[in-house]
């Protein structure tokens, strides 16, 4: 239609569109005496070279799911999955987390920095450093100087859970109990009625420790949080959710025997401390200097017939956490120097001496400026090196769940299966608590993981208004280095039972490595 219509305007038929012109030649007199516009030159020119010539596809974004990826094969994916269960069911609390880091630092000949003396490190030497059992930061010294800058993936260890109180011990109705304070953001009805174990640790009045682990081994006994059954709970079913369900009354169901002697007031608690005293050799005032935690006695599973996904306890954000250190582990001979930097508290705010707000990875970039400069050091070092370090927020998403429709923009929604969730601003209400990303430096991950053949898709935490979250990348940012967030998506984000797709973890672990530089 549009060339019948050219015939009948001009009289003679229309220039082929993609025939080249040589724009160093005047402009040519057409029929009707008007020149041809040097701009229609130049569109008629790109459009004739084949070689700039791009498919529909080509030109649209379309992230691919990551098991299409023809870098990775399934058993590479299947294999790094079972070592990541395995860890996952030894590191259900921080502690344990930097407990099992520190075993497999020292099987990959990272030294203890704090342990070296003062000698100057050289390119390849790999150290870690720990802090209060909950903070953890390994190096791979790069071929430059640490003043020219690093790359840090960072991730945390924390995971939402239940604390007990420091005076938690107390009977009612013939039954003993622990009173309890959550920790970090939960729906508190998923953590009722479903089996518990108890870990921690114990500082006695002497000084000396004890480390409490009850709930893990299959001969162990369980703990548990009640729940009213249906037939009585009327009430609790015409409250808000936040309102049937009382963190106050959260308690820790502990034992039901009393000692033999009947006469004894509080029969059934003595009985519960007769147990913990001849196992761990405490009283009750001990509890008060104690850190207990009750995580769900869950272990890690493969998900699915075609077992694609892992379910476990706390991927939140220990997948990340471990990806982040296997890459660090592997990590040889680097151009910049590779940090891991593994923080604790980020549920609450990434507060404290263990958390990403503290000094501690200012403290580490300073001591490896001072171990690697050749020439004398000053703190200036220090402000070059975070100013040209780059950085990963290691830190997983809100995947798509199509059973929960609306809580995202499916355009900038994480999915499970599509690789690593790149996501440049976090925060809610506007953007409020976020860290925002440069455009430069989000074109700077993106060429990164495209030429090594990294799945990746671009994420928000969720739709406009719907809600939203912080990561530790807002700390970090504000000490001048460039961050993003680059992490696992994650189905039943915060419950007790999170669903991570095991080529997700594969790519994020591999993404890590080149950002690295492997």
């Amino acid at each position: 239609m549009i060339e019948q219509e050219e015939k009948r305007k001009r009289g003679r038929p229309r220039k082929n569109p993609i025939e080249k012109v040589d724009q160093t030649t005047p402009p040519v007199k057409r029929g009707r005496g008007r020149p041809r516009k040097s701009e229609s030159a130049v569109a008629l020119t790109a459009a004739g070279d084949s070689k700039n010539k791009k498919s529909a596809q080509d030109l649209e974004y379309k992230p691919v799911n990551a098991w299409d990826n023809p870098v990775f094969t399934k058993n590479n994916i299947m294999a790094f999955s079972e070592n990541y269960k395995i860890f996952m069911n030894k590191a259900k609390t921080e502690r344990e987390f930097i407990k099992e880091s520190v075993a497999l630092a020292k099987q990959y000949k990272f030294i203890n920095i704090d342990e070296s003396g003062d000698k100057k490190l050289k390119p390849g030497d790999k150290v870690y450093r720990v802090l209060k059992d909950k903070l953890m930061l390994l190096a791979v010294i790069g071929k430059k100087p640490a003043e020219e800058g690093t790359r840090i993936v960072g991730a945390h260890v924390d995971s939402p859970r239940i604390d007990i109180k420091q005076n938690p011990l107390y009977e009612s109705t013939d039954m003993v109990f622990f009173k309890t304070h959550y920790y970090g953001g939960i729906k508190k009805y998923q953590w009722l009625a479903i089996p518990l174990a108890l870990h921690g640790l114990i500082v006695k009045a002497d000084g000396t420790t004890v480390e409490v682990n009850i709930g893990e081994d299959e001969n162990d006994p369980v703990f548990t949080i009640t729940d009213l059954l249906p037939h009585l709970a009327k009430e609790q079913y015409e409250k808000k959710l936040n309102e049937a369900f009382q963190g106050e009354h959260m308690n820790v169901l502990l034992g039901s025997e009393p000692i033999e002697d009947k006469d004894a007031k509080e029969r059934f608690k003595k009985n519960i401390l007769n147990l913990l005293n001849e196992k761990y050799g405490i009283v009750e005032e001990d509890l008060i200097s104690s850190e207990l935690q009750v995580v769900p006695a869950f272990k890690a599973r493969d998900i699915g017939i075609d077992r694609s996904m892992v379910g476990a306890y706390g991927h939140d954000d220990r997948v990340c956490a471990y990806t982040a250190l296997m890459a660090a582990l592997e990590t040889e001979n680097p151009e910049y120097t590779a940090i891991c930097y593994l923080t604790d508290k980020e549920e609450i705010g990434s507060v404290g001496n263990t958390g990403a707000e503290s000094r501690a990875l200012e403290n580490f970039i300073a001591e490896l400026c001072f171990r690697t400069t050749d020439g004398q050091y000053n703190d200036l070092l220090v402000r070059m090196s975070l100013d040209r370090s780059k950085m990963l927020s290691a830190d997983v998403n809100a995947a798509v769940d199509p059973n929960y429709e609306g809580t995202h923009d499916k355009m900038n929604a994480g999915y499970l299966g599509k690789g690593i969730a790149i996501m440049k601003y976090s925060g809610s209400r506007g953007k409020a608590g976020a860290s925002d990303a440069s455009a430069e430096y989000l074109g700077e991950i993106r060429r990164l993981f495209n030429e090594n053949s990294i799945p990746w898709h671009i994420t928000e935490l969720g739709a406009v208004d719907k809600g939203g979250g912080g990561t530790i990348a807002m700390m970090i940012a504000n000490l001048g280095v460039d961050v993003i967030d680059v992490g696992v998506p994650l189905l039943s984000m915060h419950a007790p039972y999170e669903v991570a797709s095991k080529a997700d973890i594969f790519a994020a672990y591999q993404g890590y490595r080149v950002f690295f530089g492997k």
